[in-house]
């Protein structure tokens, strides 16, 4: 049975606290497993949520902030010490190629499971393509060079049992037409609809900008930082982050279902604030105000 979850493994930005471990979250797609952002301590916050080295297919990394990539060089060798048994691929911005490289080699180790580097560059791109999803990215606004992640789902079709039995169609004949596209004069497009594929976006340090929009739009989940409360806007948009309201009306206007809100500066310790003013800010979809170590499932098919 496939799984779509985000697990949770750190909230805090550029200061840990007692509660809020620094960043990091895993994507579990459909036995794909994708490591966002890995903070100091996320290779002990993985080992703590139940997610293992052979778990991880892929690296993505928003950019090279140390709240941000310092559990790099952790993972990257415990990835080695398991022997992952397959390639483990690690995006990220191509200007900090040489930060990756130092994170990669911070230390001498073995070398046993091929991590293959494909480092993003311009306004963004498609990564990979994947019979499960395609992965892209897109150019945010940060001090440093920073991009956001969107994995799309293709779409597929779902039968309509109604409009097959007018026609006559079952049993195996059912495989065929999906297979074929047509049985006995009868198409796919009449006994059928559209089934959206499901979208994802990861969203981290930047200020509001066309890349933030253009990840958010249509989500299923829309993971996206909320550093500051409303009321330090000023400070957000100097320091290149997002505000509660500001994170909820992005996700209102692009139709997010589901609106994960992280990232906390370590001056909030009531995290119900955030909850509230992504409310005031008119998103009416499910929200949930991340904490460390949380499971949240992607929301089920349209």
């Amino acid at each position: 049975m496939s799984v779509r979850e985000l697990v949770v493994l750190g909230t805090a930005s550029q200061v840990p606290t007692r509660h809020r471990n620094h960043n990091g979250y895993v994507l579990l797609w459909d036995g794909d497993g994708i490591l966002f952002d890995p903070g100091e301590g996320t290779q002990r916050q993985m080992l703590r949520a139940g997610v293992a080295a052979h778990d991880l297919n892929r690296i993505c990394v928003t950019h090279f902030h140390g709240d941000h990539s310092l559990g790099l060089a952790g993972v990257i060798q415990r990835i080695n010490l398991d022997r992952v048994p397959h390639p483990v691929t690690a995006h990220y911005p191509a200007s900090g190629e040489r930060f990756f490289k130092r994170l990669r080699y911070a230390t001498a180790y073995r070398e046993t499971v091929k991590l293959v580097q494909e480092p993003v560059a311009g306004t963004g791109a498609v990564l990979a393509a994947t019979g499960s999803y395609t992965l892209q990215a897109r150019r945010l606004s940060h001090p440093v060079e920073s991009y956001g992640y969107r994995l799309v789902e293709p779409d597929g079709r779902r039968m309509l049992p109604e409009l097959l039995a007018e026609r006559g169609i079952g049993g195996p004949d059912v495989g065929r037409l999906m297979r074929e596209g047509a049985v006995g004069g009868v198409t796919l497009d009449e006994v059928s609809e559209v089934r959206r594929g499901q979208r994802f976006a990861f969203v981290m340090d930047t200020r509001l900008c066309d890349g933030v929009h253009e990840l958010a739009e249509g989500c299923d989940m829309l993971v996206i930082e909320s550093t500051f409360l409303d009321e330090d806007e000023s400070l957000a948009t100097e320091h290149g982050h997002l505000t509660a309201g500001q994170a909820a009306r992005v996700a209102a206007r692009a139709g997010v279902r589901h609106l994960v809100l992280t990232h906390f500066s370590q001056r909030y310790d009531d995290p119900s604030v955030f909850e509230r003013q992504a409310r005031e800010a008119g998103f009416e979809g499910e929200l949930t105000v991340a904490r460390d170590l949380l499971r949240v499932p992607v929301p089920k098919r349209r």
